[in-house]
């Protein structure tokens, strides 16, 4: 034998190795395995032996559980379970009442959006109950005047509370100066 040939041998060794170690191709058929492994015998125990032991094989292992076929596998629907939001507190208004009063009072509104979703699965996210956004002003209404306040102040600045209701500004194109407008009409609303 010589070295240009010790690769060739090797591979086929390894091919041997793998061929040997992954036995036949029967593994898909249900059938198989009782023709290529002896079934177990029954025998009655020997007095003294418990009935319920499990039967071994000739090397002294227990012999593998069967396996019973399963049926088709339950498709379900891809779409997230139905959120439930906190209710708003009686007394409060609404997020789209206070868009439409911001509109009647002839302030611009442009683009409102109900995201009242965004306020998490369950009021998960930030607990509110409706969320209307416009190009102007993000109206928010939480469960209490607890929860609005603890928003407000963690948006500082850039928003306004009365009541339940949080007028937020910070994705808003609302000049500062436009912006008393919009908590004037909400302050009066109630």
């Amino acid at each position: 034998m010589t070295h240009r040939s010790l690769p060739a041998v090797g591979v086929l060794m390894i091919a041997l190795a793998l061929v040997a170690g992954c036995g036949s191709d029967d593994a898909g058929r249900p059938d198989a395995a009782a023709s290529s492994v002896p079934a177990p015998v029954a025998t009655d125990p020997p007095s003294g032996s418990s009935p319920s032991a499990p039967p071994s094989s000739a090397s002294g292992a227990a012999s593998p559980p069967s396996v019973t076929p399963q049926g088709p596998t339950e498709r379900r629907p891809a779409s997230p379970p139905p959120v439930v939001l906190p209710k708003r507190p009686t007394g409060a208004p609404g997020a789209k009442q206070v868009v439409d009063a911001f509109k009647a009072a002839g302030l611009k509104v442009p683009h409102p959006k109900d995201r009242s979703i965004d306020c998490g699965p369950d009021g998960l996210g930030l607990g509110c109950s409706e969320l209307i956004a416009t190009d102007a002003v993000t109206v928010y209404v939480f469960p209490d005047e607890t929860s609005a306040g603890d928003i407000a102040q963690t948006w500082g600045g850039q928003s306004y509370q009365r009541g339940a209701v949080v007028l937020n500004y910070l994705e808003a194109k609302t000049p500062a100066a436009e912006r008393p407008r919009y908590e004037k009409v909400l302050a009066n609303l109630r």
